[in-house]
């Protein structure tokens, strides 16, 4: 019987849109299939009222806490009925032991039998919930990681080939402006040069900018590691950002509960890494949008700076390359942005995540070490 169960399970799934409402379907099925099974060995005196926790622990699985419960309630309603049937003569069981059923016991006894099947039903889904809600916690929380680390490495095999050739890069053009500054001071006057000049110039110092954003993806300055209360430094981070015109009011600043939280690194890196996540968070949102940073501390070992918008959010494609070179959005973006963040990162073993949802907006969620205070530590 089981195996048909199956089959026909089989069967219907491949052309069922829904697998929750499913899942519930077959868990309830499983569960009349054990009543069944308790009805046909006894009833009260079943050994079998034990499979009905299997079913509930396969419900915490598929279902979590929510579908667990619902279970144990459908587990523990016809329990209770079957019983309370025999109990009244309505259903007698089939296989009846040394002509014993739930008749020849005491009401007390009855009730206690179902209440303690009761318990043990919701206590089962309680813990069993718990541990798989753990379970999917820290499978997304490896998942994460698992995505970081790559990352990290492409940016690294990226960053090793892209210094020399920014480097080469760079020198002739450092030339080519010298050579065109000396042009346009010698040669005798005319308006139609001078503005071709004006657009040599121009367009070298633009790719000499980039240029040198590429170098500090490849090459990340080294920077001197300080201690410092992060919330007062977030804080002047905004206000210094709301003074940009990129600002435009959208930046909302949610103050901590716990404003004693320290890290260790340089600030400089640091107001880097912010003031990208605001820039790409304020380009997101349009005149009404709003950006909201929060900084909560997890586990008391590491800090969180958290940067959300409500503005236009990302597809799954674009989730995938936002940290590559050269990868934008915007027509006037050179794609280095985030880029220049991860490797920044990537130096102080910090983590940055990220999470969208088109017409729904994104966070950006940056996780770093958290230290003692200066001076807190036993000497």
């Amino acid at each position: 019987m089981m195996l048909v169960e199956s089959a026909i399970y089989f069967l219907i799934y491949r052309k069922v849109p829904q697998a929750a409402w499913f899942a519930y379907l077959q868990l309830i099925v499983d569960s009349f299939m054990i009543t069944m099974i308790v009805f046909i060995t006894g009833s009260f005196i079943s050994f079998f009222a034990f499979l009905y926790l299997i079913v509930i622990i396969c419900s915490s699985m598929f279902l979590f806490k929510k579908g667990s419960l619902i279970i144990a309630v459908v587990c523990s309603i016809q329990y209770t009925f079957l019983i309370l049937f025999e109990f009244w003569g309505i259903l007698p069981p089939i296989n009846i032991d040394m002509g014993v059923t739930a008749a020849d016991f005491g009401i007390h006894q009855i009730l206690f039998k179902i209440g303690a099947t009761i318990i043990a039903c919701f206590a089962v889904a309680f813990l069993s919930s718990v541990l798989a809600e753990q379970e999917k916690r820290t499978k997304k929380e490896l998942q994460d990681l698992e995505e970081h680390v790559k990352r990290v490495e492409k940016s690294a095999a990226i960053g090793e080939m892209a210094a020399g050739l920014a480097h080469e890069i760079k020198n002739p053009l450092a030339s080519l402006s010298g050579s065109i500054q000396l042009l346009k001071e010698e040669i005798r006057f005319d308006p139609q040069h001078d503005k071709l000049m004006q657009i040599v110039l121009r367009e070298a110092d633009r790719l000499s900018r980039l240029v040198s954003d590429f170098l500090l993806f490849a090459r990340p300055a080294i920077g001197k590691p300080v201690r410092f209360n992060l919330h007062k430094f977030l804080s002047e981070t905004i206000e210094l950002f709301k003074k940009d015109r990129t600002c435009r009011g959208v930046i909302e600043f949610v103050e901590p509960l716990d404003g004693n939280l320290f890290v260790e690194m340089d600030p400089g890196h640091l107001q880097q890494v912010l003031w990208n996540l605001f820039l790409n968070a304020a380009y997101s949102v349009d005149e009404n949008g709003k950006v909201s940073i929060s900084l909560y501390p997890v586990k008391k070992t590491h800090v969180c700076i958290e940067v959300r918008d409500n503005g236009c959010g990302m597809s799954e494609e674009t989730l995938k390359s936002i940290f590559d070179p050269f990868f934008t959005t915007r027509p006037e973006g050179t794609g280095l942005g985030l880029s220049i963040v991860q490797r920044i990162l990537s130096t102080y073993d910090c983590q940055l995540d990220v999470e969208s949802r088109i017409h729904h907006g994104t966070a950006f969620t940056l996780k770093l070490k958290q230290v003692a205070p200066a001076g807190s530590e036993p000497s």
